[in-house]
């Protein structure tokens, strides 16, 4: 008996997709050179969209919208595009940047994580889920120094995240712990986040470091309750009770990496360094400690943390160069203006706005990373705010908590894939991981906006503002 082969009709895949980003882009542009009246800010983020869409990194994305739409639209000359270039980036604030990603380089290979894993065991290990609210506690000192979310999951949670496992702990617990506590991060100080709020806003970096102190500390008292109502329902395993003589003992062994919270926060509020030298001050300090206090890092192992370091900063200086120029056209179309008065005429009181930022910026996580958010959000949200008489800082605060936020669910949050490729976990099995520390999160992110002394309170005591 013969078989006969029946084709196989393949339905070809529809073509919708490809061509959403050239009709996002090409209706708008087409309108406008028909000469049929079209607001500007329609045209230069249907550009932005439609190149993102495109999967072109954002960075890209903005740069060529900005020369698309001055060579198309307007009659600016490239000069002053190349100018822009230059003197948008020229800050002194930018500088700690690099020395920031530089210290925290250097204290993840440093063996400070492990030393401030130690010391927070040691005073909470024989709470319910000890460990596991070690590892909020160490996220949280780690936070003080690194200023990099990432670097925190990465240096806290490649140590805990094992113990934890080995401990009893379910993988899931110990990985929804580590990836909302790393996300502290960019809201203790320093942080990377606020020094790129502060150059696009021109607000006081000093101001935003001392104003996430108090925030930073709720934020990790919350995760840690969390942890410890989760554990207790659970049963988890706590660790025997140690003495104070080992306490003591554990403190200094961890006392050189805490004094670099001393360093930075105690030389920004003193005056003794402006943020910039306390980041220089720290990159420094770090290096000494890991090289030649605690030896754990080889002199040979210093060049490549210090091109690691230089790849990182390059990548960020890159979005910002981009960013500004990408600012300076909203501002010189004058869309954050227009924007302010159409919100204003509309009758958005502070309460509706806070909850219209909230909204934007928690999409907005969902497609980009936090320099890209804050420093396109920024400039467009700062003039409303200030007309409607909410603090600068405040708002930095606000949107550095969302960014937190964004980082710890899919499908851009950076945590997740950090802590995923540590704990060898899927990003579904992972988010839902998360999910009772990203809700205490959510409930964080609603008081820190509507009670803004929680951010303004620590800076006006010490006469900051």
């Amino acid at each position: 008996m013969s078989t006969v082969a029946v084709p196989v009709v393949s339905r070809a895949a529809p073509r919708w997709p490809a061509l959403l980003p050239i009709l996002i882009i090409g209706i708008p542009v087409a309108l406008k050179l028909a000469g049929i009246d079209l607001a500007n800010g329609w045209i230069i983020f249907a550009l932005l969209i439609g190149l993102m869409l495109t999967g072109m990194p954002v960075s890209i994305s903005l740069g060529l919208t900005v020369l698309v739409y001055l060579f198309m639209m307007t009659t600016v000359p490239i000069q002053s595009v190349a100018l822009k270039l230059f003197t948008g980036i020229e800050k002194f604030e930018i500088m700690a940047i690099p020395f920031f990603i530089l210290a925290g380089n250097f204290l993840t290979h440093g063996g400070v994580a492990r030393r401030m894993i130690h010391f927070a065991s040691s005073m909470i290990g024989h709470w319910h889920g000890g460990l596991g609210l070690a590892g909020v506690m160490a996220c949280a000192l780690f936070a003080a120094v690194s200023g990099s979310s990432p670097a925190t999951v990465v240096a806290i949670g490649s140590i805990v995240l094992p113990a934890m496992v080995l401990q009893g702990f379910p993988p899931r617990f110990g990985a929804g712990v580590i990836t909302t506590s790393g996300a502290l991060g960019i809201l203790i100080p320093p942080s990377i986040v606020m020094v790129m709020y502060a150059v696009a806003t021109n607000t006081s970096v000093g101001q935003l470091f001392i104003a996430g102190i108090i925030p930073g500390l709720v934020l990790a008292t919350m995760l840690g309750l969390t942890t410890w109502w989760r554990a207790r329902k659970n049963d988890y395993p706590r660790q025997p009770r140690v003495t104070w003589g080992e306490r003591l003992r554990a403190f200094r062994e961890s006392i050189w990496g805490l004094l670099l919270i001393v360093v930075v926060i105690g030389g920004i509020y003193t005056g003794i360094f402006t943020p910039t030298e306390a980041a220089a001050m720290s990159a420094v300090y770090a290096f000494f400690v890991a090289v030649f206090v605690y030896k754990d890092m080889p002199l040979a192992k210093v060049p490549k943390v210090l091109l690691d370091s230089a790849n990182m900063s390059a990548m960020l200086l890159y979005i910002i160069t981009n960013a500004v120029m990408f600012s300076y056209l909203l501002t010189s179309e004058n869309i954050p203006q227009a924007m302010a008065a159409w919100m204003l005429g509309k009758g958005l009181g502070v309460i509706a706005f806070l909850l219209v930022v909230n909204i934007l910026l928690l999409l907005a996580g969902n497609v980009m990373e936090p320099s890209s958010i804050v420093l396109i959000m920024a400039p467009i949200l700062f003039p409303v705010a200030v007309k409607l008489g909410i603090h600068p800082v405040h708002l930095g605060i606000l949107m550095v908590v969302n960014m937190e936020v964004g980082m710890c669910h899919p499908p851009v949050g950076l945590n997740l894939y950090v802590a995923s490729g540590i704990a060898k976990m899927g990003i579904t099995e992972l988010t839902i991981a998360v999910w009772p520390w990203l809700l205490t999160m959510l409930i964080f992110l609603g008081i820190v906006t509507y009670v803004p002394e929680i951010s303004l309170w620590l800076p006006r005591a010490l006469g900051m503002l």
